[in-house]
């Protein structure tokens, strides 16, 4: 199949069931830290997690594997988590919109199957990985769990997937110990994350430990340790990564120092640290790669791609280290409405880059995995 396989008109309106996600999971943000917003019918802030990780971010990656096995079935993946977000955001956390977002994380296995009969390796088994979990959250999720019950597995979503693309760029130069750490640290975590749900005491300490295996091994081996010192956008990329690695690892720390939490501001502090100061950073830095393989619009890199990123990352310091530890409600307020601010801010520049930037910007890499392209 060429390129071209998936049109780009099927693209847009999944691209923009993402974006609608990410709004709708910002707007019930507001409502969850209190601001005099007015408030929809349905109860909108029991879906803001699911319909930010599977409903955003989940649409995000299921589009760009899409794109890259170059099938026109394989878009039905990300079609699914954007409509299933959709279903929740306006009826409610409702069974159809429970299943279809299920639906696509078992399509996005089957994505995952084909590519690993062109390429099978470690990277791409932690990435099969990430999709797993993600099926097991909305399983449990299905099965009458709460939403904090099933983050363990949300968060192992995100983290498997983004680590298997950081190993498919330092495979190269990776020796064999690296991958065993590698594929240990996957398997801790994965074991954490299931005995979260059946012991949550224990699986909370394990599936933490895993998680600052997982870190440990990305500061080690991750190129962005070199590429940092480079400039433009491979800085700029490392400056990202890196920012979001030391958010990821006080979640761990936060899960194996203190045990499980589904509630109260450790909760909130462990949470964001994982869906925003690394996942949000994650995606700031993969922007540029990744619209224009799914868009065919290029996203140049531009000096000002720093000011959300860092707005994100001080505002979500105040939020944590004087909000939730030092319990300063003001403070937590106002630095979560900073946090939205920056999502907004880069979300508009983005847009804004896109539709000025000239031909010349253009990037061929219309259906490339995201990672070979963030060196």
């Amino acid at each position: 199949m060429n390129a071209r396989s998936v049109p780009l008109r099927w693209r847009l309106p999944v691209l923009a069931s993402g974006g609608f996600s990410l709004l709708a999971g910002l707007y019930s943000a507001l409502l969850l830290l209190g601001l005099p917003v007015p408030a929809p019918q349905r109860p909108l802030e029991q879906v803001h997690g699911p319909v930010l990780v599977l409903g955003f971010v989940g649409t995000l990656v299921a589009l760009e594997r899409a794109v890259a096995l170059r099938a026109r079935w394989a878009l039905l993946a990300p079609a699914c988590s954007g409509a299933g977000a959709m279903a929740l955001v306006l009826t409610g956390p409702n069974l159809a919109g429970r299943l279809l977002i299920m639906l696509a994380s078992v399509l996005l296995l089957l994505i995952y199957r084909q590519l690993w009969r062109r390429q099978p390796g470690p990277a791409l088994l932690a990435q099969g990985l990430g999709a797993l979990a993600w099926y097991a959250a909305t399983l449990l999720w299905l099965a009458g769990f709460n939403v904090p019950e099933i983050v363990p597995w949300l968060a192992t979503f995100v983290v498997a997937t983004i680590a298997g693309e950081r190993l498919e760029l330092a495979h190269l130069a990776l020796p064999a110990h690296g991958v065993r750490w590698f594929l240990a640290a996957l398997a801790a975590l994965t074991a954490g994350a299931t005995a979260a749900a059946l012991w949550p005491r224990g699986g909370a300490y394990l599936f933490g430990l895993g998680l600052l295996a997982t870190v440990a091994w990305l500061a080690i081996y991750d190129v962005a340790r070199r590429t940092v010192r480079g400039a433009g956008l491979p800085r700029y990329v490392a400056v990202g990564l890196l920012s979001g690695y030391a958010w990821l690892a006080l979640a761990g720390l936060l899960w194996a120092g203190a045990g499980p939490v589904t509630a109260g501001p450790r909760y909130d502090a462990t949470l964001h640290s994982v869906f925003l100061g690394f996942t949000m950073s994650m995606i700031f830095a993969h922007a540029p790669v990744i619209l224009p393989a799914v868009l065919r619009r290029p996203l140049p890199y531009r000096p000002w791609m720093y000011a959300p990123l860092m707005l994100l990352h001080a505002t979500l310091a105040a939020r944590v280290l004087i909000g939730d530890a030092l319990a300063v409600p003001t403070v937590w307020r106002w630095a979560g409405v900073g946090n939205i601010l920056a999502v907004l801010g880069f979300l508009g520049g983005a847009v804004a880059t896109v539709l000025t930037a000239g031909p010349s910007a253009r990037r061929p890499a219309v259906g490339t995995p995201i990672a070979p392209a963030v060196r």
